[in-house]
């Protein structure tokens, strides 16, 4: 805990001397000068004296950069990642090679079975026909919440035929009663 304190209070100490000369709000951008070289590493644990997480990374000042971060898994295995990030992006090398589990096996190989399945009917499907026998049928749950659906929107939408009605009728009444008490007091003027 102490360990974490004082790395946090160092990151803001850093970030709050950070260099912004960088920026340049409104003005015409100076050209960049060549990036810094670094190193730095860190080694971190969720219990006293024991190492669980480390990275370390170098710069030459030339735009690459080369480190690697090593952690344990849930299965109690130290995994280490080694890396370049250059101009064309960034390159991980692990240490380790993932496998599936068999839930993750079966998933991608019915996944697989569906999609070719489903490419299959695509490639005999010819363009302009219509797919009537692959359309998806709704379950009785989906045909009961349709119907209900439908019915509750048939019936909103006669309550508002109802009120636009209704006041449709009361400004007609109201221009009525209006142009009606124009020509009693001899106001009226066309």
């Amino acid at each position: 805990m102490k360990q974490s304190i004082i790395l946090v209070a160092i990151c803001a100490l850093g970030v709050s001397q950070a260099d912004v000369s960088h920026l340049h709000l409104g003005t015409t951008p100076e050209p960049h000068a060549p990036a810094n070289p670094y190193v730095f590493s860190y080694q971190a644990g969720r219990a006293p004296g024991h190492v669980d997480r480390q990275h370390t990374e170098v710069s030459d000042g030339s735009g690459v950069i080369r480190g690697a971060f090593s952690y344990v898994d849930p299965k109690n295995e130290v995994r280490t990642v080694q890396y370049v990030a250059d101009e064309h992006g960034f390159h991980p090398q692990l240490s380790h090679q993932l496998e599936d589990s068999a839930a993750v096996k079966a998933a991608k190989r019915k996944h697989l079975d569906a999609y070719n399945r489903i490419a299959q009917e695509h490639a005999n499907h010819t363009p302009g026909q219509v797919a009537i026998a692959h359309a998806p049928r709704g379950s009785a749950a989906v045909i009961h919440a349709t119907q209900k659906h439908l019915s509750a929107f048939e019936r909103i939408a006669a309550e508002h035929a109802a009120i636009g009605a209704q006041q449709e009728a009361q400004r007609l009444a109201l221009a009525a009663q209006s142009e009606h008490s124009e020509y009693e007091n001899g106001q009226y003027h066309p």
